[in-house]
C-alpha cells in the first residue's frame, strides 16, 4: 500500500469498502444533512425510500472478491442500515468471507437478537447524548423510551462481548455533556468514545455551538473529559476533537485541518451509495462513477479515479475537504507515510466553484 502511495498509483485494491444500504431512517437527528427537521430543502419521500437490495449487495461482494485486498466492510446508510429489511442477510454475506465488519447505527431499530447473532466485529453506535433530555433534543420526535431502548440494547451487547464504539456528534444541544458521555461509555464497556464536531449545512447551521460553548469546550469541558477518561480508563479521541474545535475557530465551515495532514483515501478506501454511485471518499460530490456503468474492480484502475488521486496528492483540496469525515484515518496514514520517508506536496487553494458535502 505504501509503495502505491509513493508512486501515486495503487498496486492493490482498496482495504476498506463502505456500503450504504438504505436512505431511510428511524430518526431525524438535528444535525443530519438528510433527515434533520432544520433542513431548508428536505429530501423527497421517494429518495428516503431508496435501499440497496440483497441481489445488488451480493453482486458487489462478489466483485470485491476479485481484488484480493479488501479486509474490511463498513455497512451504513444515509439513514440507518438496520431499517433495511434484508440487513441481516447482508451482514451474513460479509461474514461468510471472514471480513472485518463494522456497522454504523443508532441501534434503536435493531432486532437485538438477530444483531447479536450476526458476528459484527464493531458497532459504531450514534449516541449523541448521555441523558434522556439531551438524547431527545438531538433526536427530535424521540421520547425517553428510545433512550431506554438504546441502553437496554447496549447492555445486551455488553453482556455478549460485542465490541462497540460510541459516536457523539457535538452541537449546541449536547456540548455540555462531554464528561457524562465518557461516563456513559464506561458504564456500557464501550471500546472507545468518539467525539466529532457537527458538520453543518443547508439549514442545520442553526444548531451549531455558539462562541461561548466553543470557549467552554476549549478551556474547561475537553480538559475535564480528558482527565476523567484517564481516571476511568476510557479510550477517546478527545485529542482530535480538540483539533477540530481549533480548526473551526473563526470559520463557519471548517471542522478538520486536512491541509496539515493530507488525503490518502484514494489508495485505501471507497464508498458505495444506495444508488450504486462510487465515491472517492465519504463525500457524496467526489464521485468516481457508477456500478451501473462498470464494476468497482474496473473503476478502481480507471482514469477518473487516478486523476482524483493525483489532484489530492498535489494538495489541491476541494471545498468540503476541511470537513473531512475520514480525518482520523487520514492522520494514521499520514503518520505511516512520514515514517516511510514519503514526501507530501503542500496544500494549494481549491477551485471556488465546487461545493462538496461530507456525509461521514
Amino acid at each position: 500500500m505504501l509503495a502505491g502511495i509513493r508512486e501515486g498509483v495503487p498496486r492493490t485494491g482498496p482495504l476498506t469498502v463502505h456500503i450504504d444500504v438504505t436512505n431511510a431512517c428511524n430518526a431525524a437527528c438535528v444535525t443530519c444533512w438528510d433527515h434533520s427537521p432544520l433542513l431548508a430543502s428536505p429530501r423527497s419521500g421517494e429518495w428516503k425510500k431508496k435501499r440497496m437490495d440483497l441481489c445488488r449487495f451480493r453482486t458487489l461482494m462478489e466483485d470485491l472478491d476479485r481484488f484480493g485486498s479488501v479486509s474490511a466492510i463498513i455497512v451504513s446508510g444515509m439513514g440507518d442500515p438496520l431499517v433495511n429489511p434484508e440487513i441481516y442477510e447482508m451482514l451474513a454475506e460479509v461474514k461468510s468471507r471472514d471480513l472485518h465488519l463494522t456497522v454504523l447505527t443508532n441501534l434503536v431499530a435493531a432486532d437485538i437478537d438477530q444483531l447479536a447473532r450476526a458476528r459484527v466485529d464493531q458497532l459504531l453506535v450514534g449516541v449523541h447524548g448521555a441523558s434522556p433530555a439531551t438524547h431527545m433534543a438531538f433526536h427530535p420526535g424521540w421520547t425517553e423510551r428510545h433512550f431506554h431502548d438504546l441502553c437496554r440494547y447496549l447492555r445486551v451487547l455488553q453482556q455478549l462481548g460485542t465490541q462497540t464504539r460510541f459516536v457523539n456528534v457535538i452541537n449546541r444541544d449536547n456540548a455540555h455533556e462531554l464528561s457524562e458521555m465518557v461516563r456513559f461509555g464506561k458504564s456500557f464497556g464501550t471500546e472507545r468514545v468518539n467525539f466529532k464536531l457537527a458538520s453543518l449545512f443547508a439549514g442545520t447551521e442553526a444548531c451549531s455551538i455558539d462562541a461561548q460553548q466553543r470557549r467552554e469546550l476549549s478551556t474547561r469541558s475537553i480538559p475535564e473529559a480528558v482527565a476523567l477518561a484517564a481516571e476511568l480508563g476510557v479510550r477517546t479521541n478527545l485529542d482530535l476533537f480538540a483539533q477540530q474545535i481549533a480548526a473551526a475557530e473563526g470559520s463557519a465551515r471548517a471542522t478538520t485541518p486536512i491541509a496539515d495532514v493530507g488525503c490518502y483515501m484514494g489508495h485505501v478506501y471507497t464508498r458505495i451509495t444506495v444508488e450504486g454511485d462510487v465515491l472517492y471518499c465519504c463525500n457524496t460530490q467526489v464521485r468516481v462513477g457508477s456500478l451501473d456503468d462498470a464494476p468497482l474492480s474496473v473503476l478502481w484502475t480507471g482514469s477518473t479515479w487516478q486523476a482524483l488521486r493525483e489532484r489530492l496528492a498535489r494538495g489541491e483540496y476541494f471545498p468540503g475537504c476541511d470537513k473531512c469525515g475520514k480525518f482520523e484515518q487520514n492522520l494514521k496514514w499520514a503518520q505511516r507515510v512520514a515514517s516511510a520517508g514519503i514526501p507530501r506536496a503542500p496544500a494549494t487553494s481549491a477551485p471556488a466553484d465546487v461545493r462538496l458535502r461530507v456525509v461521514s
